[in-house]
């Protein structure tokens, strides 16, 4: 197996800022005391009149954003997923979602992988948060090229947005020309399968692709689907891989309840009656997690390529 290329996220977030303030002299940057790790801050050389500094207020963060927002301005609004979703939702309820205003919140550091920061810095909530919100679009990039092709698509498509990516390097999954035909509200097909169907977002996509090249050595073929756009669902990928495969898995870096596997659980269960499948969902089990290095922790609450294969395997042996 070649080595992976790793690339961060973070970067292509604030690299692909940099690029739409040359197209969309509208756009302005809001950060709130973390610019150097959510990468803003290359907006802030380059475009300083546009960036606003908020400190640590992220509540007004979005206030103001929403007040941008009204003039005609495109905000993107940044922080940590901890506090750019639980600390400020009453702001991001009214001025954002109720509103139907035009602000872009892109949170980094979503999910366990942020490791030593431990339990209160853990963001495992924030998509079931933000799914529930009238209005709001939610999204999960999952590598460095997908990153920069979802920001460029935010700063176009008109209403609340709210998007999250990790903390860490990732390796690269698409390449720029493949990565084109992305829209928003459609999965990915990222790799085909006939026996079962793992449905992942964000950091858990390449954790999926790794399982799906073990289950192939034992002969099982599994079908990948990236689901950047967790609102609105791609429901009906979802069952034409129902109906192809009949065993679905999700994978996501966020609990089970009301993220990525509650989507599609509450699809199938609505729509989804043609005939018997086996459906599960893997992610973080109603609880806080814990302080530790990012590979372990995916290691103990089962959120690696070992343990996705290993659930496929007893999915279809059931």
């Amino acid at each position: 197996m070649s080595k992976k290329i790793l690339r961060n996220p973070r970067n292509a977030y604030g690299e692909t800022l940099v690029k739409l303030g040359e197209k969309h002299d509208n756009l302005v940057v809001l950060d709130a005391d973390l610019s150097k790790s959510t990468k803003t801050i290359m907006f802030a050389k380059k475009y300083p009149d546009r960036f606003f500094e908020m400190g640590i207020a992220e509540a007004n963060m979005i206030s103001v954003a929403a007040g941008l927002a009204s003039t005609g301005k495109i905000p993107f609004a940044s922080t940590f997923a901890v506090f750019a979703t639980g600390r400020v939702y009453d702001q991001i309820r009214i001025d954002a979602a109720y509103s139907k205003a035009n602000i872009k919140i892109f949170a980094t550091h979503g999910g366990i992988s942020v490791g030593k920061d431990g339990a209160s810095h853990q963001m495992i909530e924030d998509i079931a948060l933000m799914r529930v919100l009238p209005n709001m679009t939610v999204l999960a990039p999952s590598d460095y090229t997908q990153t920069g092709k979802i920001v460029e698509n935010m700063a176009t498509i008109k209403g609340p947005m709210y998007a999250r990516i990790g903390r860490a390097d990732a390796p690269i999954i698409y390449t720029k020309d493949y990565i084109q035909h992305l829209k928003i509200g459609q999965g990915m097909i990222v790799e085909e399968g006939t026996d079962a169907t793992i449905i992942a977002c964000g950091t858990m996509v390449d954790a999926a692709i790794d399982a799906h090249q073990i289950l192939k050595k034992k002969n099982i073929s599994t079908r990948i689907i990236d689901m950047h756009t967790i609102k609105p669902l791609d429901e009906k990928l979802i069952l034409k891989s129902a109906k192809d495969t009949g065993n679905l898995v999700t994978v996501e870096e966020h609990s089970i309840i009301g993220g990525l596997g509650g989507a599609v659980a509450e699809c199938l269960a609505e729509q989804y009656s043609k005939k018997p499948y086996t459906f599960s969902r893997m992610g973080i089990h109603d609880r806080f997690c814990e302080s530790g290095e990012p590979k372990d922790l995916m290691e103990k609450y089962q959120l690696n390529a070992k343990h996705i294969a290993a659930k496929i395997e007893r999915q279809l042996s059931s």
